[in-house]
């Protein structure tokens, strides 16, 4: 349960900055930062942002996109210039063992699907440019993945602000709860095909 406690309070750190001035700086640090080392993912505050102001939705969403991007091209350049080492200190080695069997497998598709989904993102960046993964095809995969993620979080609170304010204040215990459970589900993924990775060198 500690970790669920710990979670959960960063997380509320995080969303308090939507009822600051500063929520769209934070919001870009926010997305920066978690591609490349920190743990929440942005969707927690740029929903925040949404709820509090649907019109500026997309904006946000931009801001998010942008944030996500530049930090998984400096996750990019620490992979790239620590190299293997680097990655080995971050990451275990069986991770690393299957996140490179996947870019052998989809390559730059691989970023794609992590940046859409729970997969954990910074995984995927510093291992991009320590596989040494061609750049410009990194940043566009990352660009489509983001935007796509972001911008369909926008679109809901955009379109459907009321109705999805009305749902998320709600449940909003449950769906903390459920936020909690998809970014464990993350890691377990990453763990599980670890293990498949160690049992078929």
């Amino acid at each position: 349960m500690e970790i669920f406690d710990w979670i959960r309070e960063l997380s509320s750190w995080v969303i308090h900055w939507a009822h600051t001035p500063y929520g769209g700086i934070a919001l870009f640090v926010l997305a920066f930062c978690e591609s490349s080392f920190f743990p929440i993912p942005p969707d927690v505050l740029l929903i925040a942002l949404c709820m509090a102001n649907p019109p500026m939705a997309f904006w946000y969403a931009l801001i998010c996109s942008l944030g996500s991007t530049f930090g998984g091209i400096f996750g990019y350049a620490l992979g790239r210039m620590g190299g293997r080492p680097l990655l080995e200190r971050w990451v275990r080695t069986e991770r690393i063992q299957m996140v490179q069997r996947h870019y052998q497998r989809w390559d730059v598709w691989a970023v794609a699907v992590a940046g859409f989904t729970p997969i954990p993102y910074k995984v995927f960046t510093i291992s991009a440019g320590a596989f040494l993964l061609d750049f410009w095809r990194f940043v566009l995969a990352s660009i489509l993945s983001r935007s796509a993620r972001f911008f369909l979080v926008a679109s809901l609170f955009f379109f459907f602000g009321p109705t999805i304010n009305r749902f998320i204040t709600r449940y909003f215990n449950l769906l903390t709860i459920l936020f909690i459970i998809l970014l464990l589900l993350g890691f377990w993924v990453i763990r599980a095909s670890s293990k498949r990775a160690m049992r078929n060198p």
